[in-house]
């Protein structure tokens, strides 16, 4: 035996479960591209490797410039070291001397 339902009867079946899918819908649309969703958290990602490169660059710096200062110590300053340094910064050259140009460090 066959049930006719009217147009209104299978509208009110219907309802719920558009609800659901909607809501549903929803949530999954927020999880795709809200601020703590998929495509951020891809954008995070890349900043944070970002981030730990400029870190990792920024620590071998650091040492390189611990390095120099252990050199500096003014009990026992490297005789090399300061050499180089008065010359840079004053431009000294001694008579005998022959100055080559280099390219700047980058």
């Amino acid at each position: 035996m066959a049930v006719r339902l009217t147009l209104q009867q299978m509208l009110a079946r219907a309802a719920l479960p558009a609800l659901c899918m909607t809501v549903g819908g929803y949530f999954a649309f927020h999880a795709a591209t809200g601020p703590t969703g998929y495509l951020a958290w891809r954008d995070y990602t890349a900043q944070r490797a970002k981030l730990e490169v400029a870190v990792r660059d920024a620590r071998e710096q650091q040492v390189a410039l611990q390095r120099r200062l252990v050199l500096l110590d003014p009990r026992h300053v490297d005789p090399d070291l300061a050499d180089e340094l008065v010359r840079r910064n004053l431009d000294l050259v001694k008579p005998d001397e022959v100055i080559v140009p280099l390219p700047p460090e980058s």
